[in-house]
């Protein structure tokens, strides 16, 4: 005992104020170092009764204390139970603070019954005693009845999310984590187990293998459709890249290094293959996401949705409540007193109506998310092909009105909640999934088409037979069993509600997303005509020059769809010039480009190469009118205009700010580049530079910089596939031409006039010539 509290009694001397002092720090010692004490249980029960009241301890000590006698392999774990719920009871209302705090940053002051329950070794009590099953040899086990085990895993949630380290803690015990998964297979604890499963996944440092779950593919299968829409929340954890949180860390330069270092799969492929080898599982989550849920009624429906969210802040809180009302149906008398005094209030008796939507909501949110996290993994083909054949495009359609757009009137047309800019409730949510569903779908994939329904496959026949230019090929073997039903197809439900979000609404990135995914990939005048005649070009003009958008997000979103709307297309720049028809107009559209190259580069490209085609055809009587004609080809004719572009486009990246968002930058350059080269004025452009740079007083920067990013270039793009054939697809420049271009600038022979070389001065040659040094 002197060695504990000093070498005065503890109830007499000058140390006594100190004693609690000395206890903790040798409990929290223990808890590093793995000696001396573990647990409230190797104290003497007079002493932690004599410096309870003190310590303000609040009875817990000797409580576990207790938990742990009664808890005995050989003892009745009834009386274990009863000093559980007592436990329980205190912790619960630290953990129901700090859910309607706003998660403040869990700490001891704030939740002193927590942090002294995990002191004392309660956290591992409880694991031991949940564990206990699976680890004893004898014959005969303790009975751990369903609701001890749902009141351990409660109370270990509370402690995770109250005391900071004790989740951590938990995620280091893979054993445990493991077991965890076992319980899922019992219905009536499956809401706890899948609570406490994510929370500690969630701060897990290596992902777990969901190929080292005991009969992974058999527990999947034996859930209902409930317990596998929120299994999909713990799914999401295990088959995403982690996000390494770091700016630096997401340049291509580091991206590179990583790839290089792990060769290998990553644990989440790996987990991604695991689930698509289960039996029916994609099909399950097919029916999942279309499945379709009665239409609500009545005027309050919107506040009732909006009371919830606000404190529902998952989908399986929502299945508690609901379990919880099934169960006071059944057992009234059996009721909680909070139990109670939540059937009592006025949001009780809404509960049902409210919770249908929202239920199924959430539940979609996780499934779309899980669906469009496997359509863009290495199995991307695989499962493209299951969903089509489950005709998910199709059931998505049937519900876009009834719930995933619902009409509302004005003043509701998006629910925020209290926070007029929070895009987090569950109607925000499921929209920008579904939104990115769509993106990932229809990006660089023959199945885009499957967005359309039958009327609209034949007006894209009769388009390309009007133009008298042959069907792609996509296009005539798409599967017309698995398209859209109904009047409309899914694309042109999407550009009806895109024409009515407001000018800044979070919305219309996500929607110009997912239309420009659907152009994207070879060109195609079908396509683009389709949605020309839809008003999309004037719409997208609207929003970059008239409604005072502000949102540089959705400014790039539009740059990028008009791009690909716009490229090679002569009635496309003809519309143009009948909406900017005025100076002032054009002058706000390239005031707008200019603002921001990254995120205008894409349309400038656009421009650029629709420019040079259509200086080629001038047999067209057409083609030549627009060219006289629109001012935004005139514009770009202008040799002193492109140059300013590529200036600007060389000068604002480096390699090692390089990113999958600005290397766009990069490949402009190029193209300008490579245009000029076709027509032999390659020279005449790099003397540009050289000059630009001495009248800017930087001799050497400028092209010493473009010279290390075609080295990167080199290195980024020979070694992937994809990348260069996006390239190839984009700009009908064959990839071999790209890498010829790049091959003759970065000549060494300084006699080149086409070798970047050429033009830099030897005292200022390779300023940075170790950048890319490995």
């Amino acid at each position: 005992m002197a060695t504990l509290l000093g070498s005065e009694s503890p109830c007499t001397g000058g140390k006594r104020r100190n004693c609690n002092g000395n206890v903790v720090t040798k409990f929290t010692a223990s808890k590093i170092t793995g000696q001396g004490f573990s647990r409230g249980t190797q104290l003497p029960g007079g002493l932690l009764q004599e410096r309870d009241k003190r310590a303000k301890w609040h009875g817990i000590p000797t409580l576990l204390q207790k938990l742990y006698e009664s808890s005995h392999p050989n003892n009745d774990l009834s009386h274990a139970h009863n000093f559980l719920k007592v436990l329980s009871s205190q912790l619960s209302m630290e953990a129901m603070s700090f859910v309607t705090e706003d998660r403040k940053t869990a700490q001891e002051s704030t939740f002193p019954n927590t942090y002294t329950f995990d002191l004392f070794g309660g956290v591992n009590l409880l694991v031991e005693l949940l564990m206990r099953p699976t680890l004893t040899m004898q014959k005969k086990k303790a009975n751990m009845n369903d609701d001890l085990v749902k009141d351990c895993l409660s109370v270990l949630y509370n402690c995770c999310i109250c005391t900071e380290g004790v989740t951590k803690s938990l995620a280091a015990r893979d054993d445990f984590v493991l077991f965890l998964f076992t319980l899922m297979t019992n219905k009536k604890t499956f809401l706890q187990t899948a609570t406490l499963i994510e929370d500690i996944l969630g701060v897990k440092k290596e992902m777990i293998q969901l190929e080292g779950i005991p009969n992974l593919s058999g527990l999947v299968q034996s859930f209902d459709q409930q317990q596998l829409a929120n299994f999909c929340r713990i799914l999401s954890v295990t088959i995403s890249e982690p996000d390494v949180g770091n700016d630096d860390k997401h340049t291509l330069l580091a991206k590179n290094a990583q790839q290089k270092s792990n060769a290998s799969p990553s644990r989440a492929e790996v987990n991604q293959v695991t689930l698509l080898n289960i039996p029916g599982f994609i099909e399950r989550l097919c029916k999942l996401a279309t499945r379709k849920v009665s239409e609500a009624t009545g005027a309050n429906f919107l506040q009732e949705l909006e009371d919830w969210y606000t404190w529902l802040d998952n989908a399986l809180v929502l299945d508690a409540l609901m379990q919880m009302a099934t169960e006071e149906a059944e057992q009234s008398s059996t009721e909680s007193s909070d139990e109670s005094s939540l059937a009592t209030s006025p949001l009780r008796h809404r509960l049902p109506q409210s919770m249908k939507i929202v239920h199924e909501i959430m539940y979609k949110v996780e499934v779309l998310y899980v669906l469009c996290v496997l359509l863009m993994g290495r199995q991307r083909n695989q499962v493209h092909k299951m969903l089509a054949e489950f005709r998910l495009i199709p059931g998505l359609n049937n519900l876009f009105d009834k719930l995933i757009w619902r009409k509302y009137t004005a003043s509701n047309h998006v629910v925020h909640g209290q926070n007029e800019n929070c895009d987090c409730s569950p109607e925000i949510s499921f929209k920008i999934q579904f939104l990115r569903l769509l993106q990932s779908f229809s990006d660089h994939h023959e199945n885009k088409y499957l967005l359309l329904n039958s009327q609209e496959l034949n007006e894209l026949s009769a388009i390309s037979m009007k133009a008298n230019i042959p069907e792609v090929e996509a296009l005539v073997n798409t599967d017309r069993s698995l398209v859209c039903d109904g009047k409309k197809g899914l694309l042109t439900r999407l550009l009806t509600v895109m024409k009515r979000e407001p000018p800044d609404s979070s919305f219309r990135f996500w929607q110009a997303r997912a239309v420009e995914s659907f152009l994207r990939g070879a060109t195609s005048y079908a396509d683009q005509m389709f949605l020309l005649k839809r008003g999309l070009l004037e719409h997208i003009l609207f929003c970059i020059i008239d409604s005072g958008c502000t949102s540089r997000d959705v400014l790039q979103s539009y740059f990028d769809l008009l791009g690909e709307l716009m490229k090679f297309n002569i009635d496309a720049f003809k519309r143009f010039n009948k909406y900017v028809n005025t100076p002032e107009k054009f002058q706000t559209f390239l005031t707008q480009i200019n603002s921001s190259l990254v995120d205008s580069n894409m349309l400038v490209r656009c421009i650029v190469l629709s420019l040079d085609r259509f200086e080629s055809q001038t047999e067209d009587v057409k083609v030549v009118e627009v060219l006289s004609e629109c001012c935004l080809l005139s514009y770009m004719a202008r040799v002193e205009n492109r140059l300013a572009f590529l200036f600007r486009l060389i000068n604002i990246i480096n390699v090692q700010t390089l990113t999958q968002e600005n290397v766009s930058c990069l490949n402009t350059s190029l193209v300008i580049l490579m245009l000029a080269r076709r027509k032999a004025k390659l020279p005449f452009y790099l003397n540009a530079l050289r000059e630009k740079e001495y009248a800017e007083k930087y001799p050497g920067c400028l092209l010493n910089n473009f010279h290390n990013l075609l080295r990167f270039w080199q290195r980024h793009y020979l070694n992937k596939d994809k990348d260069s054939t996006c390239l190839e697809n984009s700009s009908c420049i064959p990839f071999s031409y790209w890498k010829e271009t790049v091959s003759v600038l970065l000549g060494s022979d300084r006699t080149s006039l086409c070798a970047i070389a050429s033009y830099i001065d030897e005292p200022y040659m390779d300023l940075d010539r170790d950048l890319l040094e490995d």
